[in-house]
């Protein structure tokens, strides 16, 4: 695979809040997610990608390129949604459309009609009139027609309901269909990831804790379930976190195999990503 975005060294301090030393590289055919609960940085990481926040130090590329002094080329092949408004509410989906279409040297109105008709969108209509969920379709209209080669999302299925979330995540498969393409999607609503995402980037308090593939990620981690009596200091360490019961106990592990053979009759289950991400940043965790 071919690197599209590389983040190196980089940093950004925002009030109290800090990015420091952040790496990490995006790579073409793959839909990465930035995980992280909610004032973990994944905002601040986006808006510093895109030269919404100015960055402290460090560097970012496209395609190998500088972004701070390539900002046209790289206006053009990144597609942006964003989970706040940035629309004017008094214009309408079509005025809005004007608005934006002549930043884009590459912008394709056949795609955006289409986009249209699909989502059931009407270009008379008002921003403001739209629901929370046509606000996301028509941002990501807009997002998918001046062909983006990589697409950045901020939140974009926070209150959502999970028949247009759904659809979000189909949309996003049909997209890399395309050969080049990549997607960068923060959430903290873990469940929108596990059908889609191939990396899993987990931040918390400004820092990467985890980077690698879902698979691999969800592979090396197991959620165990057993009895109160099969623990004792030696086990209790073999946890990432670990909670109790009066019933028993539960708990995440990153030692499945030295846990199995020091502990009989529990239950091993594969963890989703949101039993992975709070083992890691909630509160019942061990020092790791």
């Amino acid at each position: 695979m071919n690197s599209l975005l590389e983040v190196k060294e980089l940093k950004k301090k925002l009030g109290g809040f800090h990015i420091e030393h952040m790496n990490f590289t995006l790579e073409e055919g793959c839909i990465t997610g930035l995980i992280g609960v909610n004032g973990s940085g994944k905002t601040t990481t986006i808006k510093t990608l895109l030269g919404l926040y100015l960055k402290d130090g460090g560097t970012i590329t496209f395609h190998g390129k500088e972004i701070d002094t390539n900002e046209g080329m790289v206006k053009n092949r990144i597609g942006v949604v964003l989970d706040e408004g940035y629309f004017y509410e008094e214009l309408t989906l079509k005025e809005m459309k004007s608005v934006i279409a002549p930043a884009y040297s590459n912008w394709d109105e056949l795609a955006f009609i289409n986009y249209i008709n699909r989502f059931n969108l009407k270009l008379e209509q008002k921003i403001a009139d739209l629901s929370k969920g046509m606000r996301m379709k028509f941002a990501i209209a807009l997002a998918l027609s001046h062909h983006a080669d990589l697409l950045i999302m901020d939140e974009p299925t926070s209150g959502l309901d999970p028949l247009i979330r759904n659809e979000l995540m189909e949309i996003l498969l049909e997209f890399m269909q395309e050969e080049g393409k990549s997607v960068f999607f923060s959430t903290h609503i873990t469940s929108d990831l596990d059908k889609v995402a191939d990396i899993l980037i987990l931040i918390d308090n400004g820092k990467i804790l985890l980077n690698e593939s879902k698979d691999e990620l969800l592979d090396r981690h197991a959620l165990v379930k057993g009895d109160h009596s099969l623990l004792n200091e030696y086990t209790r360490e073999l946890f990432i976190s670990l909670q109790e019961t009066p019933f028993g106990f539960e708990g995440i592990t990153d030692k499945k195999e030295i846990l199995c053979e020091q502990m009989s009759n529990v239950v091993v289950e594969r963890p989703s990503i949101e039993n992975v991400m709070l083992a890691y940043v909630g509160g019942d965790r061990h020092d790791f």
